[in-house]
């Protein structure tokens, strides 16, 4: 019988062996973990969220969310192209009434327990069905309801097929569906919370949702279930969650991305552009190593309007109106206020990149025509100092300032009143203001979006005419746009309706925006778009 050895060394060894196996799984462990924790995307929203729900994300902040989260049937591509999403493919009937969409039988709502065994399900037509009767019911009372107005009826033939039927030709209105407003939402998760599925959401997107501390943190880990795969098969997304933050100052921001804390940094403030960017609009020598800057055109026009059944006699005289466009150098303010960033609006209201826009339409810097008109006024209304009072918000001060300046040489007095932002969005609605700084972005991709804005029937505060613009010739040129399906013919007929607005200077154009966005070396594959759709899905962090 071999006895068994009980000297140090036999009892060491195995010893060793087991700690080094225990060593090696932990760090093993540790790695992976370090992995996952690397591959987490960090930004801030100095704007805060307001809501989950895509049915309400009207804000540009609130869509960069739902993006993550939802899809509908189709979506832009990085070229704003119309693509499928989760329809595969889709007709349109020859008079250009009846959509037909064909849906893709491998999309997967995220997981819940209200889903029963496999804790998900499929998307079938009926959730289309569900959720586009969701966003048009009144007790909703869903900011998104108005892409559906062009609807008659919509319907789920089978599993597989959805079909909508306009009232009328649109050729935009496969754009719309690409809205985050059409997402696709589960009945029986919706109908649990009721609302406060805006803080339970339960989507079909790259991401799922984690956890919300609201004006803190907002949290979303990986979809594994998600049905989109990169060129070479690859599954997307390829991080491992998103994390946000809700810092409201923009200082704060950019010391926390400059410091490594932020992976994304997404807006210019005055606080620090001069800190990162040279007065041609290029990123300091002293960011080049550590920080990539991209850019490139935004579909945002910004502009003072003016509210023409103001009772203000210098707002009723388009001589004033004029004398404003013509008063101030918007090339010279765009140097020294957002260091190149944008594009002086010397054209219409329609931005470029869209069809429509055209140089020619707009005003130039002509102080001396300016002053002429002023004058002219004077002498016609017997008012020898003529004054107005711009609203504006605080973040756009300066360049409410600038404009009082400018234009207070050429004989116009301009007084400034800040407001805060729901207050000033309020009184514009319902005509409380004569004369405001606003900003329009596009909501899809065609000029008819921005001409909306001047449509009589769209009076404010039931729509978007804040103006109160009424021209007949107008409207009727704007009813006619719906039945011409070729975008040449519809271009012409986009830049005859914007020189009708702009020469009645109902409006100011200030500048055309520009995207523009800092990034950490390390993330590859973010890249930009001209609605500044924040899109995740192929974005990966070395």
């Amino acid at each position: 019988m071999i006895k068994p050895l009980h000297h140090p060394l036999f009892i060491i060894k195995p010893l060793l062996f087991f700690s080094c196996i225990s060593m090696f799984l932990l760090a093993c462990n540790n790695n992976v973990k370090l992995q996952k924790e690397t591959q987490v995307f960090r930004y801030n929203e100095h704007a805060n969220i307001n809501t989950l729900d895509p049915a309400f994300a009207r804000t540009l902040q609130d869509n960069k969310v739902a993006n993550q989260l939802f899809n509908g049937l189709v979506q832009l591509d990085t070229d704003l192209n119309i693509v499928p999403c989760i329809a595969k493919n889709w007709t349109i009937s020859e008079d250009g009434l009846n959509y037909s969409f064909v849906l893709r039988d491998d999309v997967y709502f995220h997981k819940h327990e209200l889903f029963g065994e496999d804790s998900t399900r499929t998307v079938i037509a009926k959730d289309f069905e569900y959720s586009f009767n969701r966003l048009r019911d009144p007790k909703v009372a869903a900011p998104g309801s108005w892409v559906l107005n062009k609807v008659d009826h919509f319907k789920a033939i089978n599993d597989s097929t959805f079909n909508i039927t306009l009232k009328q030709p649109f050729p935009a209105f496969i754009g719309l569906m690409s809205m985050k407003y059409c997402s696709v939402v589960p009945q029986e998760i919706v109908e649990h919370y009721g609302s406060e599925f805006r803080s339970q959401p339960i989507g079909t997107g790259p991401f799922k949702f984690k956890r919300w501390e609201e004006n803190i943190k907002l949290v979303f880990r990986k979809n594994n279930l998600y049905f989109e795969k990169d060129s070479l098969g690859n599954a997307l997304p390829y991080l491992e969650a998103i994390a946000i933050t809700f810092l409201p100052d923009k200082q704060s921001e950019f010391l926390q991305f400059v410091q490594g804390n932020l992976d994304l940094l997404n807006s210019l403030d005055a606080s620090y552009k001069d800190e990162l960017l040279t007065a041609k609009g290029h990123l300091r020598d002293r960011y080049s190593k550590s920080i990539n800057m991209i850019r490139g055109p935004f579909l945002n026009t910004e502009y003072l309007g003016f509210y023409l059944d103001s009772k203000t006699p210098e707002i009723q005289s388009s001589l004033i109106r004029k004398a404003i466009n013509y008063g101030f150098d918007r090339k010279k303010m765009m140097i020294y206020l957002r260091n190149g960033i944008g594009n002086p609006a010397n054209g219409g209201f329609i931005p470029i990149g869209l069809p429509g826009y055209n140089e020619s339409i707009g005003f130039s810097y002509q102080p001396e025509k300016a002053r002429q008109l002023i004058e002219q006024f004077k002498k016609e209304s017997g008012i020898s100092n003529p004054e107005i009072t711009l609203n504006t918000t605080s973040n756009y001060l300066s360049f409410c300032e600038f404009i009082q300046r400018e234009l207070e040489k050429v004989g116009l007095k301009i007084n400034v009143d800040v407001m805060p932002e729901a207050t000033l969005r309020t009184a514009r609605s319902n005509g409380k203001v004569d004369m405001f700084r606003s900003s329009w972005v596009a909501d899809y991709l065609d000029a008819e979006n921005y001409l909306s804005i001047f449509y009589s029937k769209n009076f404010a505060p039931n729509g978007s005419n804040y103006f109160h613009y009424k021209s007949t010739m107008f409207d009727s040129l704007y009813d006619r746009a719906f039945n011409i399906v070729d975008i040449e013919d519809r271009k012409h007929l986009y830049t005859t309706m914007d020189s009708l607005a702009m020469d009645t200077s109902l409006m100011v154009p200030l500048y055309y925006d520009e995207v523009i966005r800092f990034t950490r070396k390390n993330i590859k594959g973010l890249g930009i778009n001209p609605i500044d759709f924040l899109d995740l899905r192929s974005v990966k962090k070395d």
